[in-house]
């Protein structure tokens, strides 16, 4: 039940797996990149060969989303975490408001950095249901004057995401996409500004992508350190400092490989496929449940459960023992976590389906 290079199905939740064939490419390259006698780990940012990268990076992500001229992308560090502050700091501008949907932790974390910034408002909140649904809101249900709306798409602990995009009107919407950007299609320009941490479907841990309309940067408050101006990495290329070379590089060759296989479009059909595969299990089965509303079900994460703490535990070890790793679910919630991110194979879906049904029967 092992891939290739004996390696196993990784089910974690991020870091997660990479494309085998990035990773053989990444590798072949690891000495002497394109024939320049160095690494890229090794290699100036401010060199052509640096440059290079960076700057195909950027042309190919904006294939993959077909982002539009008016949008600016940067590619930062500090990862999601540093952005639940550089949100509030770079568009809390006129009223000084923001409301924010909270479906999970990272919302509510995000939500909860944002008080310190303004007038911040839970316009919504599944919290009493342990997150199990996405609420859906209409225009009416966010303040006139908000100077921004903010969402987590897809809530990676607790297996959720949002099967629409909430209609704020003139008020820019701001998306955490860290766990599922690039794997399905979505319009840019129903957004004011997208952010991604890398570590999910994009590359190693250590870059963060911003997307953000330019008519909302450059009103940073003169107080705002100048790390967290998002005009100040945009004028500076996203190399206002040494930026993650090496992460940014593997992000590239993430980027390349989806648009030589079809792009986002060929990526969201594989990945319902794959998806479709578990939850057509999991619903049929007498011993696992999925706790998540139907139609708010995640395609990158999902979440199921015995309903036996101890059984859960057993599950995850012998399935551990079979080459299927990071099955646990996150520690706030116990049970299970599959994460089926772009890089999950459908074989590895099967593999677990498989040895879902086996151990059903072994413990029924």
């Amino acid at each position: 039940m092992t891939m290739k290079y004996d390696r196993v199905y990784n089910f974690s939740a991020g870091p997660s797996m990479l494309p085998l064939e990035v990773l053989e490419k990444v590798q072949a390259e690891l000495l002497n990149y394109n024939g320049s006698g160095q690494s890229v780990m090794e290699m100036s940012h401010r060199s052509k060969e640096f440059i290079k990268i960076a700057e195909d990076a950027e042309a190919n992500l904006r294939k993959l989303l077909n982002i539009p001229d008016n949008y600016k992308v940067l590619f930062l560090q500090g990862g999601g975490t540093l952005q639940f502050s550089m949100v509030p700091l770079n568009l809390l501008r006129n009223s000084k408001k923001a409301d924010y949907i909270v479906t999970g932790t990272w919302a509510k974390k995000a939500y909860k950095e944002a008080t310190k910034f303004g007038d911040i408002k839970v316009a919504a909140s599944s919290e009493a249901d342990t997150f199990t649904w996405i609420p859906k809101l209409k225009k009416e249900d966010f303040r006139e004057d908000a100077d921004y709306v903010y969402i987590t798409d897809n809530n990676t602990i607790y297996g959720t995401e949002y099967n629409y995009v909430p209609d704020t009107g003139d008020i820019p919407l701001v998306a955490d996409m860290s766990s599922n950007i690039l794997s399905r299609e979505f319009d840019v320009t129903k957004f004011g500004l997208i952010w991604a941490g890398a570590q999910k479907n994009v590359a190693p841990a250590g870059v963060t992508i911003v997307i953000v309309r330019e008519d909302l940067i450059g009103h940073a408050d003169a107080s705002v350190p100048t790390y967290l101006d998002y005009k100040v990495h945009d004028e500076a290329d996203s190399m206002y400092n040494t930026p993650p070379c090496f992460s940014l590089y593997v992000a590239g060759e993430v980027f390349k490989h989806l648009l030589e296989n079809g792009g986002v479009a060929a990526k969201e059909a594989a990945n319902k496929e794959k998806a479709a595969i578990l939850y057509d299990y999991i619903d049929s089965s007498e011993m696992f449940k999925c706790p998540v509303a139907k139609e708010d079900r995640s395609l990158m994460n999902v979440v199921f459960v015995t309903g036996d703490a101890d059984l859960d535990k057993k599950f995850v070890a012998e399935a551990k023992a079979a080459g299927m790793v990071n099955l646990n679910g996150h520690r706030s919630i116990g049970g299970m976590r599959a994460s089926i991110y772009n890089a999950m194979p459908k074989e590895g879906v099967e593999a677990l389906v498989a040895f879902m049904k086996k151990f059903e029967e072994e413990n029924a």
